[in-house]
């Protein structure tokens, strides 16, 4: 920040304990002379300064108990940790510089359109800490349900990529892979990365966590080996296994969509401009050359038609192709979850079943996987039609993808066993049938009431799939959970939501001789 405020008589830092998720928050007495000078009000945005000029802007709560002193400023948790004062230190605050970014906001709200500057000025407050939650969940409302058109979305891309860290691997090939979700349990990529790099293709994957689901790919693997790397320790891990699945949150890869996803989530909300540019700057961040996107197609998933999809993939190509990268669009199946689990240890367990070649392995995950792994192998190896799934399915068979994942898992630290629940929950079918319709939506709702992702072993197991025969007395699925109370709001929900899992008599007509 490119400012120095006027100082006046420092308080003392005081640590409160307060957790407020990942708003910066300061507190002070109402009777605080510094309060009464600066005419702060409750929720007014503060700039807090140390006496080694380190600086954070906050949102201010205003204290009328005896909780704090007339000489003290309280500091939540997560201010406290980005601050990195000592208690009792000495603490200058003061009004911050006037937010000009924020006018461009209010001009999208009113349907504007938005220059690369103004993506560009918007970002930087963001990542500078200048704007509040409220702020941050305007700018994701404006930009919402297709208010950006793709040269908006291009522009907002490039202020995200501009905004972090950006990779260069010095390679001319570095594959990547996304799928836009809304399909539960659809955790392909660990499966893919394995397979990938014991074909000898160079795949430094970075997952973001959950930002509407039960479990992102981050999440997942966090059950089995540490995430969270440091751009040099990815580097590392690259140069000696040649891929790895690292969280993108740990190496400021587009910083701003951190920020923005964390608001998203609350609101839970994904909107497609905002979806494109998250995906696409955190691939070119991450030094990505060409990039895979899953999209997933089915009446309760994130893509609900292929109209649908046909205009997010023409948005994905022509950002892409504005910003210089090589894209392949895939349309699979949405109709259904993917696997068994549904939830980062349950959805890790599956993982493990695919690479391990398990008898009772999901096959529908290892069959999307497969079709995934070999479309990438096509994109960056002299392959014909059709034989980058066999290369893919061969590689998992034989076990080499397998071994590429325990070597990835070692390079980062070690593998760890899953996380299990202690209570769970399994609805039974009342009577014979058919299923005839799955809705993945109100399944992510019950896994996310469960805990998940916040607790790793929560979720929901699937026991069927669209056209099985199920007997009464069959169970259809099984909640898990880390508490008693959050399994209770899940069954509770499930239980006012019948139509989640459907059956339809089964024909049994008899012929007539």
């Amino acid at each position: 920040m490119n400012f120095v405020p006027e100082r006046m008589a420092p308080l003392r830092a005081r640590r409160m304990g307060i957790d407020t998720h990942h708003e910066p928050t300061l507190y002070l007495r109402a009777e605080s002379p510094v309060c009464r000078s600066e005419g702060f009000e409750s929720l007014s945005r503060i700039l807090a300064t140390s006496h080694a000029d380190k600086c954070i802007i906050a949102s201010l709560n205003i204290i009328t108990s005896d909780l704090i002193s007339d000489d003290e400023v309280g500091f939540s948790e997560v201010a406290w940790r980005r601050f990195k004062v000592e208690p009792g230190a000495p603490v200058w605050l003061s009004h911050p510089r006037p937010v000009h970014s924020l006018s461009h906001v209010r001009a999208k709200v009113y349907g504007h359109r938005l220059s690369d500057a103004q993506f560009s000025d918007i970002i930087t407050d963001i990542v500078d800490g200048q704007y509040a939650e409220v702020h941050l969940a305007a700018f994701i409302t404006a930009c919402g349900d297709d208010k950006l058109d793709d040269d908006e979305i291009t522009s907002l891309t490039r202020a995200m990529v501009d905004s972090g860290s950006r990779i260069d691997w010095k390679l001319p090939v570095v594959l990547d892979k996304h799928c836009v979700g809304g399909l539960p349990g659809n955790r392909t990529t660990p499966i893919v990365i394995s397979i990938l790099t014991a074909c000898g293709v160079t795949i430094p994957k970075t997952s973001s966590r959950a930002i509407t689901s039960p479990a992102g790919t981050a999440d997942t693997m966090e059950t089995l080996t540490n995430v969270s790397l440091s751009l040099d320790q990815m580097r590392d891990v690259v140069r000696r296994v040649g891929g790895c699945l690292a969280w993108g949150g740990s190496v400021r890869l587009s910083p701003a969509d951190d920020l923005l996803i964390q608001v998203e989530r609350a609101l839970d909300i994904d909107s497609e401009g905002q979806l494109i540019a998250s995906v696409l700057s955190k691939k070119i961040a991450a030094g990505a050359t060409h990039v895979l996107i899953d999209i997933p197609v089915g009446p309760t998933a994130k893509v609900r038609s292929q109209e649908a999809a046909d205009k997010l993939a023409a948005s994905f190509k022509t950002v892409a192709a504005n910003l210089g990268l090589n894209i392949r669009v895939l349309f699979t199946d949405g109709s259904q979850p993917v696997g068994q689990g549904i939830g980062p240890a349950l959805e890790a367990r599956d993982i493990l079943a695919v690479l391990q070649n398990l008898a009772d392995s999901p096959t529908d995950l290892r069959d999307r996987a497969v079709l995934i792994a070999g479309a990438m192998l096509e994109m960056v190896k002299d392959l014909a039609p059709g034989e980058g799934i066999d290369l893919a399915m061969k590689t998992l068979i034989s076990g080499a993808a397998w071994n590429k994942f325990m070597a990835i898992c070692a390079a980062q630290g070690g593998m760890k066993s899953p996380p299990i629940a202690p209570y769970r929950f399994a609805l039974i079918a009342k009577q014979s049938g058919i299923v005839t319709n799955i809705d993945n939506r109100q399944l992510s709702k019950v896994a996310k009431l469960a805990g998940a992702p916040a607790d790793p072993a929560a979720g929901v197991d699937m026991h069927v799939h669209l056209g099985q025969s199920v007997a009464a007395g069959t169970a259809l699925l099984t909640i898990h959970a880390e508490s008693v109370g959050e399994l209770n709001y899940a069954v509770d929900y499930l239980g006012e939501h019948t139509e989640i899992i459907c059956l339809a008599a089964e024909r049994r007509d008899k012929e007539k001789h």
